[in-house]
């Protein structure tokens, strides 16, 4: 499991190249980029973007004996990655 995390935060530049650098000085530890939309703005000679990061640090190894059990262990603002059965 992972915690659910998101921080957004929105950039401007002249080109798309600027918009990436931009979002990789904004960059949170542990954070990758998962959205950046651009928008041209109309008689203006700069692009704005909203980039949105998420988390994917933190990842946390739990055990149950059933799936019930399992999903009560997951706390509020976490996410199971994946279950795997060791029968």
């Amino acid at each position: 499991m992972r915690p659910v995390e998101t921080q957004s935060f929105p950039v401007e530049a002249p080109d798309l190249a600027g918009i990436q650098s931009e979002l990789d000085g904004l960059r949170p530890e542990g954070f990758d980029l998962i959205s950046s939309p651009v928008e041209m703005i109309k008689g203006a000679q700069v692009l704005k973007a909203v980039g949105t990061f998420a988390r994917r640090d933190q990842v946390t190894e739990i055990q149950a004996d059933d799936m019930d059990a399992l999903l009560a262990k997951v706390p509020e603002g976490w996410q199971l990655l994946n279950v795997l059965r060791t029968d």
